[in-house]
């Protein structure tokens, strides 16, 4: 089914694979903004209708783009030696207008940003950004495409920051994380596994995990399972209660990357990167207590 505008419950684009009744809804003058994933008869995305219907307020829902950062830098500054550019939290991506068109052998849709002067007074660099979207069997399918349209090498970050609806946060667990995280709310190192306790309460934290990350809601018995690849293999969890959402999130660098260096990309001139993660609906899985580490 091609894309199809909708005016309810607010104006967006609806793309539908025709299969079991999935969909995708898209907002593409809103940060290129995935707002809505119908998997097997459930919406898995959670968004603040209230607060998204307000254009001044940065949207709590759907997927927003993390780019050319993810995180922020210190002083939202970016030192570069052509100067220092102000880059707030996240970056430029989420907050402009994205085309939108269907993919060309009629499986998903294709969202694409362009360097213009709102971009350039905040990051001096020409690049075309793609990020495709493939509806698949219990699955949404993730591919970014980052091309280096200028002169000079790109640096940059790039994340993606789903809001997952869950049933309750007491009744959400997180399975495959490692033993070791990097606490964002104390900026320091930490084990994971007594921040995840304090889901309830707000959560922010980054992995490096050696597999698949589940999401699981024990009350509803489902799972999401985010699959990445290196180098877009770092995860962030963040819970904002009381919000009945979690974000489980692939990003391919740390905060503050583009003035650290940590797991900093550059792309050559002339030059594409391509990035992939998947997530999979997994309905009826189990939980054992080992598995939350």
């Amino acid at each position: 089914m091609p894309l199809t505008h909708r005016t309810t419950p607010y104006p967006h684009w609806e793309f539908s694979t025709g299969a079991g009744g999935d969909l995708l809804r898209l907002v593409p003058e809103r940060g290129g903004l995935l707002s809505g994933w119908r998997c097997n008869g459930r919406e898995l995305l959670y968004l603040d209708e209230e607060r998204f219907a307000d254009p001044s307020l940065s949207v709590r829902g759907g997927m927003p783009v993390l780019f050319p950062i993810c995180g922020n830098l210190p002083a939202d500054q970016l030192p570069l030696p052509q100067g220092s550019f102000t880059l707030k939290q996240h970056g430029f991506a989420r907050d402009l207008p994205w085309e939108l068109e269907e993919l060309e052998v009629g499986d998903g849709v294709r969202l694409g940003l362009s360097e213009s002067p709102i971009s350039l007074a905040m990051f001096p660099f020409p690049f075309r950004l793609q990020l495709e979207l493939r509806p698949e069997p219990a699955a949404l399918a993730i591919t970014v495409l980052v091309h280096n349209s200028g002169s000079q090498p790109l640096p940059f970050a790039f994340g993606l920051h789903p809001y997952f609806a869950v049933s309750s946060l007491a009744s959400t667990v997180l399975q495959g994380l490692p033993e070791e995280c990097f606490d964002h709310g104390s900026m320091a190192p930490a084990a994971t596994a007594p921040l995840l306790e304090l889901l309830e309460r707000g959560v922010d934290l980054l992995v490096e995990p050696a597999g698949p990350v589940r999401l699981l809601d024990q009350q509803t018995g489902l799972a999401l399972e985010l699959q990445a690849e290196a180098p877009f293999d770092l995860a962030v969890v963040w819970s904002d209660p009381p919000r009945s959402m979690v974000c489980l999130e692939p990003w391919t660098a740390p905060r503050g990357a583009l003035v650290s260096g940590e797991r900093r990309l550059v792309l050559p001139p002339g030059q594409t990167c391509r990035l992939a993660c998947r997530y999979q609906l997994i309905e009826g899985s189990g939980f054992s207590p080992e598995d939350q580490e």
